[in-house]
C-alpha cells in the first residue's frame, strides 16, 4: 500500500500518526513539508480530498496566523493558499494520503480510518493514551 504523510517531526500528533502507520506494517513516503511543501495544486487537491475547506486546513497555533491577518473572512481561498505556500507552517498537519483516502490526522488516530487492519499489536501514543489493543483493534 502506498502511503504518504506530510510530516513535521517536531509535532507529537505527526509523530504519533507516523508511528501508527508503521504499526500497520507500512513504511510510508515521509515528506517533511516545512522543507518541501506541496505545490499549490497538490495542496488544494489534498484539502478537497480530505473534505475540508481551505480555512479548516490552516494551522493557527504556533504560526503567524494572527500577525498575517488570516482571520479576515474576506480573504479568498486563493489568498489563503498563497499564504500557506509562502509560510508552510500554516499548513495543518499531518495530512496522510492512502488508496483508502486522504485525511488531516488530528487527532492522530484518524489515520486508522484510511489504513488496512494490519496493525501489529497494541499501540499507545507518546502521552500513553492506548489507541490499539493487544490484538491491533481500535480502542473505543
Amino acid at each position: 500500500m502506498t502511503v504518504t504523510i506530510y510530516h513535521n517531526p517536531n509535532c507529537g500528533t505527526s509523530r504519533n500518526t507516523l508511528a501508527m502507520i508503521r504499526n500497520a506494517g507500512i513504511e510510508p513516503t515521509v515528506i517533511e513539508y516545512l522543507q518541501a511543501p506541496p505545490g499549490r495544486n497538490q495542496l488544494k487537491a489534498m484539502i478537497a480530498a480530505a473534505g475540508l475547506t481551505v480555512r479548516e486546513a490552516i494551522r493557527e497555533k504556533g504560526t503567524p496566523f494572527e500577525a498575517l491577518g488570516l482571520a479576515d473572512p474576506s480573504l479568498s481561498d486563493d489568498q489563503l493558499l498563497d499564504t500557506m505556500l509562502e509560510h508552510p507552517i500554516l499548513i495543518n498537519r499531518p495530512f496522510v494520503t492512502t488508496p483508502m483516502g486522504t485525511r488531516l490526522c488530528r487527532p492522530s488516530q484518524v489515520v486508522l480510518d484510511i489504513l488496512p487492519q494490519t496493525h501489529k499489536g497494541a499501540f499507545a501514543k507518546e502521552d500513553g493514551e492506548q489507541v490499539l489493543d493487544a490484538g491491533g483493534k481500535r480502542r473505543v
